[in-house]
């Protein structure tokens, strides 16, 4: 046999050539499109049809059906989804995946791909030293595109055809000789080749290319493009490991569309494939059966009918699909866990700006569990009952902990998002996510502070006067009026507008307040009003509370900055 050792490392690295084009090409065009991706993913709404349509799109965009449904089970994980929205967007995604094969077909076997690539190249490569980030990712979608075709046309040079090895034909007849068998044989293999490249895109160009080689006949390549449409569902398995219930059932109902798709597709295999060759026939003029030529369109057109029409199918049966995997995978009892991850469980998505959409979730859930713990220390200041005091007590000191270690999480996650290239309002934004990821973590400290300090006068019997604690709750109040106008700050993702004066407007309320009781504090212990060691607890509380003004002072100030220099960027774009 002449197919030898460096023969199959060619055509490795063609497949590697081909990936990596579509690589490159997927994450310029997220880049380009990042906001409007954002946008897009934002308005899903429950409106089965809307949902579909989205699907498609963001994997036409992205080329990889994967790529979205990985997405989808991570918006389920994090509750930005529901099971019955992530399922019309998964159908969606599936149509999506469709269009390289189109590409590969009308483009791909149609013309000299690298007549067409090199120029392609001497186009975007300049692009890409451009100074300008659109421009420069332009250049880098024009690249990753004449990439993806260069692999290819190697892809199919590398490939053994059957005239150069006829040991590779006889091999293959071993499999296409047991009828119906066969189909089966050949819809694992799709399936099993789909699971190792991680990619039914990649796995779809294999198929056309062996088909324009020779390799096997039309009915096999449709019965692997029905593997493929299995394989590609592990993606997302894989993902919703580490994720919640929630994930782990979306991920299910992915597998369950496909394989339900396959099911009816089997039941009526024959007069189904019969059909798309007589009008890829009328399309092309040429059989599918009897010439390889014919092969990639009809497989094409396979590929759209039978995720269309699976799609138009089960569409109306969501709840029941959602039914379905509600019952195999029930729901933990312990699921819902107030100091853990919330949006950042299933790990780095391949959409850097969208995985910054999710730190940016995170970060705000952040804000909001520390704010939570400002209002267990209230409480806690509040409790009379031994019993109770110890146990909210204890329970603020592990929050703390947790709070600590999400402190870590965001900034690893952050961190591993930065190594991407992102965009310069993404860069921007990133940033912004690390400063306020750290003052968050001081307000935590601050009321775990506080809870020390309680727990101090409580042990050794200390006791306020009516006075020492009503100016204590008249500070917890401003500190509660600068929480709201932060956190409102926060949750408002669209910034259309950020006004200091109101925050700045509460912070001088604090310090007026912390300087004003630290003055009548003096004369108070003078007078004999109080005790010393009262008086000591009393300050402490003040003064941690005028420091939880400041941190929320910062984040309003950063979320400010950023603002304008997003608004500075549009202006000189």
């Amino acid at each position: 046999m002449n197919y030898g050792i460096f023969d199959f490392l060619q055509l490795i690295g063609s497949l590697v050539l081909f990936l990596f084009g579509m690589k490159l090409m997927s994450e310029a065009l997220q880049k380009v499109a990042g906001n409007k991706l954002r946008n897009i993913l934002a308005a899903m709404t429950s409106n089965r049809i809307f949902g579909v349509l989205t699907g498609l799109l963001i994997t036409s965009i992205i080329q990889s059906s994967s790529a979205t449904t990985v997405m989808v089970v991570s918006f389920v994980n994090a509750g930005l989804l529901t099971l019955s929205e992530a399922i019309g967007v998964i159908m969606g995604a599936n149509i999506g995946t469709t269009v390289t094969a189109w590409i590969i077909s009308l483009l791909g076997f149609k013309v000299k791909i690298s007549a067409l690539a090199l120029p392609l190249i001497g186009i975007g490569f300049p692009l890409i030293f451009s100074k300008n980030s659109t421009r420069k990712s332009w250049g880098e979608v024009i690249m990753g595109f004449a990439l993806l075709f260069m692999g290819l046309e190697l892809l199919k040079d590398s490939v053994p055809d059957i005239n150069s090895n006829p040991d590779i034909l006889v091999f293959l007849q071993n499999f296409t000789g047991f009828g119906f068998g066969s189909v089966l044989i050949f819809l694992l293999i799709g399936t099993l080749l789909t699971i190792v490249l991680q990619s039914s895109s990649a796995t779809m160009a294999l198929t056309l290319v062996m088909c324009y080689n020779g390799w096997i006949n039309y009915e096999m390549a449709v019965a692997m493009v029905l593997g493929e449409n299995i394989g590609t569902t592990i993606t997302a398995n894989l993902a919703a490991l580490i994720g919640n219930t929630s994930a782990k059932r979306a991920a299910l109902s992915h597998t369950l569309f496909n394989v339900l798709g396959v099911i009816w597709v089997l039941i009526l295999y024959r007069p189904i494939v019969k059909l798309i060759a007589g009008i890829a026939e009328n399309m092309e003029g040429a059989n599918p059966y009897l010439q390889a030529t014919a092969i990639p369109i009809a497989l094409s057109l396979f590929h759209t009918s039978f995720n269309v029409t699976n799609t138009l199918i089960q569409i109306w049966f969501v709840k029941y699909i959602e039914r379905i995997v509600c019952y195999v995978i029930k729901k933990r009892k312990d699921e819902e866990e107030e100091f853990e991850l919330k949006y950042l469980q299933i790990g780095l998505l391949s959409t850097a700006e969208v995985s910054l959409l999710l730190a940016r979730k995170e970060v705000n859930e952040y804000a909001r569990k520390a704010h939570k713990m400002f209002e267990q220390v209230k409480k806690l200041y509040a409790e009379t009952n031994e019993k109770e005091f110890e146990k909210l007590l204890a329970k603020i000191y592990d929050n703390e902990i947790k709070m600590d270690k999400i402190e870590v999480e965001i900034a690893n996650y952050l961190t591993k998002i930065s190594q991407h290239d992102l965009s310069i309002d993404g860069a921007r934004k990133l940033r912004t996510l690390l400063k306020i990821s750290d003052n968050i973590e001081s307000l935590a400290d601050c009321a775990n502070n506080i809870a020390r300090v309680l727990e101090r006068k409580h042990k050794k019997q200390i006791w306020f006067v009516p006075e020492q604690r009503n100016d204590i709750l008249e500070m917890f109040a401003l500190v509660d009026k600068s929480y709201e106008i932060t956190l409102n700050l926060l949750f408002n993702i669209t910034h259309d507008e950020i006004l200091l004066e109101p925050i700045n407007e509460v912070e001088a309320e604090i310090n007026n307040l912390r300087n004003k009781l630290k003055k009548q504090n003096s004369r108070n212990i003078k007078e004999n009003k109080y005790s010393y060691k009262s008086s000591v607890v009393y300050i402490d509380i003040i003064t941690i509370c005028e420091a939880l003004g400041d941190h929320l002072l910062n984040i309003c100030q950063a979320l400010y900055a950023q603002n304008k220099d997003l608004e500075n960027l549009k202006i000189n774009q």
